[in-house]
């Protein structure tokens, strides 16, 4: 019997899927640094990981029999790729299923940020609300601003679509030009410069993967030719973000406020960010629906089961 190694809990039923395929289910939240994922290493065939799972070439060395990684995720940068691909092993992740969720969130930090709600709910609690007067507590327009879409995948799509909504302007870059129809119907417009972006726009969210190139895409220079009274909103991968560098420019501007669902050493925080009211903390809760979460581990299932029993992945990186 096939063992496969899950790195932590899954809603839905993901797991009763595997052991009914059937396999050897070993589960043990410590993941891929646990003892109980040493004793079965020798074995294991499978391994669903998560976001906190590091797959590297250290580890591919400890596991001989191993065919596929299932990363519970759309991001992929905690799995080395080229190990993996230079010993034949499948990589898979989660993509579509997690889209609408995280681009929900994206646009719910952006009202929160703009609004200032979170911060505005700190001050109701410690008891700081003491009367109403038309200068209290203002924050900036949302409806019909303009906004920068970084990355136009699938999540950047969906973001762009609840834009039209609120009558925003949305501009967005990419290395390539979507094809115009489809910036008709989502009522976007292609620009070529991330720094143009920046410069024009009264909102920025990201939705790029975390690489080389994407490391600090946003750091101290970039921050501080953003347009003046800003906001700044993060649902990717922290590290695209120099946290030290955004707190910076949140205290001194340009920026005005920020919503950030990542960072970069989770679940630790740059303590200068945890300082800042005008920065809305999430932790890590983009794909964090009942529904989304019980699909992505469905998927993370189905292809170790599709793998192991001979068949194609259904959605392979590797």
């Amino acid at each position: 019997m096939d063992t496969v190694f899950v790195s932590g809990p899954l809603l839905g039923d993901a797991l009763e899927a595997l052991r009914e395929a059937p396999f050897e289910v070993v589960l043990d939240e410590g993941g891929v640094g646990s003892d109980a994922f040493a004793a079965s290493a020798d074995r294991v065939r499978g391994i669903v990981t998560l976001i906190t799972d590091r797959v590297d070439a250290a580890l591919l060395a400890r596991t001989p029999r191993l065919a596929i990684v299932a990363n519970v995720a759309v991001g992929v940068d905690n799995v080395d790729l080229e190990a993996c691909r230079a010993r034949g092993i499948v990589v898979t992740n989660t993509p579509d299923v997690l889209t609408e969720a995280t681009a929900d969130l994206a646009f719910g930090l952006l009202i929160d940020a703009a609004r200032r709600i979170s911060e505005g709910d700190r001050l109701v609690r410690a008891g700081g609300w003491e009367r109403w007067t038309p200068t209290f507590h203002l924050g900036q327009r949302v409806h019909g601003m303009k906004l920068g879409i970084v990355g136009f995948g699938r999540i950047g799509k969906a973001v762009a679509r609840r834009a039209r909504g609120f009558g925003m302007h949305v501009g967005y870059t990419q290395r390539r030009r979507e094809p115009e129809a489809l910036e008709r119907a989502l009522g976007a417009t292609w620009v070529p410069s991330l720094d143009e972006l920046c410069a024009t726009s009264d909102a920025i969210t990201i939705h790029v993967p975390l690489t080389p190139e994407s490391r600090h895409l946003f750091d101290a220079k970039r921050l501080a030719a953003m347009r003046p009274g800003s906001i700044l909103v993060n649902t990717a991968r922290g590290a695209v973000v120099d946290e030290a560098a955004l707190a910076y420019a949140l205290e001194h501007g340009p920026l005005a406020a920020a919503g950030l669902d990542v960072f970069e050493r989770e679940p630790a925080v740059h303590p200068a960010l945890l300082a800042r009211e005008n920065a809305v903390l999430a932790p890590h809760i983009g794909s964090a629906d009942r529904e989304t979460r019980e699909a992505m581990a469905s998927l993370a299932a189905a292809n170790v089961i599709r793998v192991l029993s001979g068949q194609p992945p259904l959605t392979p990186l590797v």
